[in-house]
């Protein structure tokens, strides 16, 4: 018997894990859910025609709407939340009142925080939440996790993860390749590492390191919010460091540190012309746009590497993964990158494989089984120890 799952935010992620979910995790029946049906309705359609199965149905429905989203998660064994990351814990209580394991897409660790606080409600419920499993936060520590499993001694664990465009434009160099709230948030939100054996939370849009990238030459990384998630609270005192930055090309980071510095992304409204608007509201519905380019595909670069002892030897693991937009599907990387992983916990969920409670990302799944299942879906993988 195949099981039953929910995308809540039927756009581009949810609707890649619908996809995901609908070829490899057993699923019997997918519910597409949003509050516009036309794009619950649209989506669902459209990954009924790629797997050629009509398994998606469409339903219209209020996340914040408790009542209406009690009734739309009544028969979902895993419900995938793919809203924005604020939303999410005022979701789980809900999925917990009708026995519905969740996952949700992540974006910044001090929500999930909020959401862990109901391990108790999971556990008494029988449903597991597992929170932060997209791409960064999710994947990137999946990867770390991969590594740090292949020594017996961790030092230091570094992640870098980018969502680009293949053809870069000035001034950006940009792709905006999710919704432009969490873009402004992962670079102005409290972000968590561990150095030194102890959590810190540098500043981001700082700390800016050049990589080489095979391809694509010099790039830039520096600190970001959110990429790490809990995995610090977890590794602390255990590893000497742990730590996520951002890959971009060169320039990126100084011409989004001038919107910080000089209040673009505040949050207090300002007085206009005797109209009250807040600067960052201002700039989400200007760049929303400007940096969308629907005419050029995107890529995903991510990396991981560890250092430690294997067998009384020092050892330096790496991994990296180079996707691109799939022209079969018509799926971006960045839909790949996030869907997949997502779709993966999700099905790990629904076979019994994670524990009830809230349980931390890098707990709930070993790295391994994401790593082997990603190959699975023919993602380009290289690994190299030194």
């Amino acid at each position: 018997m195949g099981y039953t799952y929910a995308i809540l935010g039927s756009g581009m992620q949810g609707t890649c894990a619908a996809y995901d979910l609908a070829k490899r995790g057993s699923a019997a029946r997918i519910l597409m859910g949003d509050k516009r049906i036309d794009q619950a309705r649209n989506n669902a359609e459209r990954v009924n025609k790629l797997v050629g199965n009509a398994i998606c149905e469409a339903a219209q429905v209020d996340a914040l709407n408790p009542e209406e989203l009690a009734e739309f998660l009544k028969p979902v064994d895993v419900v995938l939340s793919c809203v924005p990351y604020w939303m999410h814990p005022k979701i789980a209580p809900v999925a917990i009142q009708t026995a519905t394991s969740m996952i949700d897409m992540g974006g910044d660790t001090e929500v999930t925080l909020e959401t862990m606080k109901l391990d108790e409600a999971a556990k008494a419920a029988k449903v597991s939440i597992v929170p932060d499993t997209g791409l960064a936060p999710g994947l990137v520590n999946s990867l770390a996790t991969h590594l740090m499993s292949q020594l017996d001694e961790v030092d230091t664990v570094r992640m870098y993860c980018g969502g680009l465009p293949q053809n870069p434009k000035p001034p950006f160099n940009y792709k905006l390749v999710f919704n432009v709230e969490g873009l402004v948030a992962e670079y102005t939100d409290d972000a968590f590492a561990v150095r030194d054996y102890k959590l810190v939370r540098p500043q981001t849009l700082d700390e800016i390191e050049e990589i080489e990238w095979p391809g694509l030459g010099k790039m830039e990384a520096f600190v970001t919010s959110g990429g790490t998630s809990t995995a610090p609270y977890t590794f602390e005192g255990k590893v000497r460091n742990y730590e996520y930055k951002t890959i971009r090309f060169p320039g990126h980071c100084a011409l989004m540190r001038v919107f910080m510095d000089f209040g673009f992304w505040d949050k207090e409204a300002i007085d206009v012309d005797g109209v009250k608007v807040a600067p960052r509201d201002v700039f989400h519905k200007i760049m929303a746009e400007k940096l969308r380019d629907d005419k050029d595909s995107d890529q995903i670069l991510v990396r991981a590497w560890a250092t430690g002892k294997k067998d009384g030897a020092e050892k330096r693991l790496q991994i990296d993964i180079h996707d691109k937009q799939d022209p079969a599907t018509g799926f971006s990387s960045m839909e790949r990158m996030t869907g997949f992983p997502a779709a993966i916990y999700a099905a790990e969920i629904a076979k019994g494989n994670v524990e009830a409670g809230c349980i931390r990302y890098e707990l709930a799944v070993p790295g391994t089984a994401v790593v082997n299942g990603l190959r699975e879906r023919g993602i380009p993988i290289t690994e190299s120890a030194g």
